[in-house]
């Protein structure tokens, strides 16, 4: 179904100028990334930009430590993140710095116009300071005992060990990060933006549907506390600008950074004769989008569009939170080589690979999406390879060597070339409301048929027949077509893969070009457009990530923690490791289990959880269990309403904060959207006991 065409800015979150970007931003970028190319292949103006972060503290010290100005570090990294980025495929339409005269301008406008409004104070603050250094020192730069367990060695404002946060002044035995020295305590004047006037506002806005249900009832909790102050400037030395009238005073690098949005596509607009007002002016009917990660919320959902309502600019049409990368199920590690930077995984992997797992994996929530190496592996081989690029190889061959290139002016089975053009609306939603992974199983289901198709016509028989040549050339043509409509919807996923269909189909894709066929239309010579995943060079990308000298700081750190929790430690014999088969347990020990066949009555979502879903169980004898399952990136509710499962009947009931829990229902998997509720075979009945 055709839209009205729309007009869309697009951003991603800043990646950080002194450090490299690895798998953990490629997660956004490639989100981003798949949205607008989706966007932009209906036929809607859609811009994307993106920039590099360039103020703060960390550049400042980093260019310090290289022995050059922060300038220049920061035009290398920028250099090298835009590189990264693009060898991904990820082409944003300006890819900026946010140390640039752009930004300088936007900001002290904001700024001029917040103080003008009365939105901005001052107050003195007690920080701490480090005498050797000559700087006030943020958080991150202040180590000391835990003043809650007494912990050494913690940061300046939370703990490891014992999970406390505080302020940096009630840290125990401080010392600077920078110098090693001990902090003093200092007075500063600091300027503060009055973000509780925008209470009302920021309430109404969160709750219109700009943010998900689940981050919008997390930030509830700030308003139950109270918003507070917001403390905007910074004590020299600082990289940054400097705040209008009010020298040795910088603007805090998170009141410029997200304005680095509106300053790259200022930048853009300049060089490409666009209206930078008609997609900012508080009265625009364009569309506005961030794509971040949970751990930035607040500062995209509270302080920035306080910003801009107080400024006089429109605020953002909706803010797409994504969760984060693990990898093979744990937090990336540079010991364990998973702390992948973009440049080490490209030096050995195809791009696309991981632009189709992540889109594989992604939806509209904020659960982490894990990449498990031998799912990664399996998967692309499978369904890239083993299927939708198998469908032209099996066919295209037939078509070049038998047919002059030519496809048939006959459409075989029409029904079927139908319901793969039908779906074009169905998964053109899925991508509109990033629920990536329903659209790639959509997809795949297709591939499937197609697979199917070409199996039961067996042209490789047919073609040694005279009397079936025109059967073969209709089959080996239908193939052509399917994988024709495949190649378009993944075009968002896999650009590169879809250039090299489209050169081969002597065709090119918009969303539409899936409603037509392109019958009696010469073919190219087939080339491999895609290999299999070799198991090998994902290894050897694992090597090349190990930090060596942090596997040995890591031994040290465990056996510092081994000292101090052994009262607290699990028992020797159990383990946190999926793979690993859990200890030997006696006969008598399962049989205390009551396993039950359950039926689900309902399943609802569960308000401010993440991952749970609520079920209804009937367990037979007019018994009605309440269970919280952990299968909400796998199923939706809608789909589970009257599926037999598995549950642990005789489990002792589970206080939660949602409730009561009495009882749990079985699932095997990987996890993620790869997660398989048990379901028995038919016949089962509610309340049987398994046996």
């Amino acid at each position: 179904m055709a839209q009205a065409p729309r007009k869309i800015l697009v951003t991603s979150a800043l990646p950080y100028a002194n450090g490299s970007i690895h798998l953990g931003h490629l997660l956004e970028h490639i989100q981003t990334n798949i949205w607008t190319r989706f966007q932009k292949m209906r036929g809607h103006t859609c811009y994307s930009v993106c920039a590099d972060d360039a103020h703060g503290t960390p550049v400042m010290l980093k260019a310090q430590e290289l022995g050059i100005t922060p300038e220049e570090m920061v035009d290398r990294t920028r250099a090298e993140h835009h590189q990264d980025l693009l060898d991904f495929d990820i082409d944003y339409d300006n890819y900026y710095v946010t140390h640039s005269p752009e930004n300088k301008l936007l900001s002290e406008t904001i700024y001029n116009r917040l103080h003008a409004a009365g939105y901005i104070s001052t107050k003195i603050i007690n920080q701490l300071y480090d005498p050797e250094k000559g700087m006030f020192l943020p958080d991150r730069f202040i180590k000391g005992d835990c003043p809650k367990c007494g912990a050494e060695d913690q940061n300046g404002d939370s703990c490891d060990v014992c999970s406390a946060t505080y302020a940096t002044t009630e840290v125990l035995n401080p010392r600077s990060v920078v110098s090693g020295a001990t902090p003093i305590l200092k007075d500063s004047e600091h300027y503060f933006f009055d973000l509780p006037k925008f209470s009302d506002m920021l309430q109404t806005w969160i709750k219109s549907g700009t943010v998900q249900a689940e981050m919008a009832n997390k930030l509830q909790e700030w308003f139950e506390q109270g918003l507070q102050q917001w403390d905007i400037s910074r004590d020299p030395p600082y990289f940054g600008f400097e705040i209008p009238n009010a020298p040795g005073k910088y603007f805090y690098v998170w009141v410029d950074a997200p304005v680095g949005y509106m300053a790259s596509f200022l930048n853009f607009c300049e060089k490409n004769n666009v209206s930078f007002d008609e997609y900012w002016n508080a009265d625009s009917d364009a569309e506005l989008y961030h794509f971040i990660g949970k751990d930035i919320t607040y500062f995209h959902c509270l302080f920035w569009p306080a910003m801009l309502e107080g400024a006089g600019y429109r605020k953002p049409t909706g803010v797409n939170i994504h969760g984060f990368v693990t990898v093979n199920g744990a937090k990336m590690s540079k010991s364990k080589g998973t702390f992948i930077k973009a440049r080490t995984y490209l030096d050995h992997l195809n791009p696309e690979y991981l632009r189709y797992y992540f889109a594989s994996k992604l939806n509209d929530s904020v659960t982490d999406i894990d990449l498990n190496f031998e799912d990664f592996t399996q998967k692309v081989n499978s369904d890239l390879v083993g299927k939708v690029v198998n469908i032209a190889s099996r066919c295209a061959s037939f078509i070049t060597k038998k047919f002059d290139g030519k496809l048939s002016d006959n459409i075989l089975d029409p029904a079927l070339l139908n319901e793969f053009s039908a779906a074009s609306d169905s998964i053109a939603q899925h991508f509109e409301s990033r629920q990536y992974h329903h659209a790639i199983r959509e997809i795949m289901a297709l591939a499937d048929k197609a697979n199917q198709f070409i199996d039961t016509q067996a042209p490789w028989v047919t073609i040694k027949d005279p009397q079936l040549q025109q059967q073969t050339h209709d089959v080996c043509s239908m193939g052509i077509h399917m994988f024709r409509v495949l190649s378009i919807y993944l075009s968002p996923v896999l650009p590169d893969l879809s250039l090299k269909a489209q050169e081969f189909l002597n065709d090119s894709f918009v969303w539409g070009s899936a409603q037509t066929t392109l019958t009696g239309h010469s073919i190219n010579k087939f080339k491999a457009m895609l290999q299999r995943v070799d198991s090998d060079k994902v290894a050897a990308m694992v090597d090349a990530s190990k930090d060596h000298l942090a596997v040995t700081e890591d031994a040290s750190k465990k056996v510092k923690a081994t000292k101090k929790t052994e009262k607290s430690a699990k028992p020797s014999n159990q383990s946190d490791n999926d793979d690993e088969i859990a200890p030997m347990i006696q006969f008598d020990d399962f049989a205390k289990v009551d396993l039950r066949i359950a039926k689900i009555v309902s399943a609802d979502h569960v308000e401010g959880a993440d991952k749970l879903l609520c079920l209804q169980l009937d367990i037979g004898a007019e018994t009605t269990r309440q269970v919280f399952a952990g299968i909400k990136s796998a199923y939706a509710p809608e789909d589970l309403a009257g599926k037999l499962t598995v549950m642990v009947a005789n489990l002792a009931p589970r206080k939660m904060r949602f409730g009561m829990s009495e009882g749990m229902v079985l699932a095997a998997g990987p996890g993620g959207d790869e997660l398989y509720i048990l379901e028995p075979h038919a016949g089962a009945q509610p309340g049987m006991r398994v046996k």
